[in-house]
């Protein structure tokens, strides 16, 4: 078992005032690495991972979802943002990923709780599992990296 060590960094000095943090989070318990540059064609949705119970001898992109500890994708691209949807049991919610950033999770196990469209007060309730995380590249070609660390 290892310890995997996560580090978030924001450097910035306004108007001669340092506003930068620095974080780090230890992860214990790490036995699996995931870590792969996935080729994204134009047009076309991948899936980037896929969690499923008690994985056993499946192969990449499958993750147990019991066991994930952290997951990070990135856009690796330099100018193309990407769409990005984490699909549950009965629902799913997208995000705009844009080039070069990071989209981070820790929980996969009931992980998501996804309300209606209309409803802006959240009820922090009826979590379910995440089943797959798809990206859609739109137009372009873009490459996305994928790091997993699991139990």
């Amino acid at each position: 078992m290892a310890t995997l060590k996560v580090k978030i960094q924001e450097d910035i000095i306004l108007e001669n005032q340092n506003y930068g943090s620095k974080r780090t989070k230890e992860i214990t318990g790490v036995n699996d690495i995931l870590k792969r540059i996935v080729s994204v064609p134009a047009n076309v949705d991948v899936s980037l991972v896929v969690f499923q119970d008690n994985v056993g001898t499946n192969t990449y992109p499958n993750i147990d979802v019991d066991l994930l500890k952290y997951m990070r994708i990135t856009n690796l691209h330099a100018s193309t943002d990407i769409n990005l949807a984490v699909i549950g049991d009965t629902a799913n919610f997208q995000i705009v990923l844009q080039a070069g950033h990071s989209f981070m999770l820790s929980k996969a196990d009931d992980g998501i709780a996804v309300e209606g469209a209309t409803d802006t007060s959240p009820a922090y309730s009826g979590f379910q599992e995440i089943n797959r995380i798809e990206v859609d590249s739109g137009s372009s070609a873009v490459n996305v990296e994928v790091f997993v660390a699991s139990a």
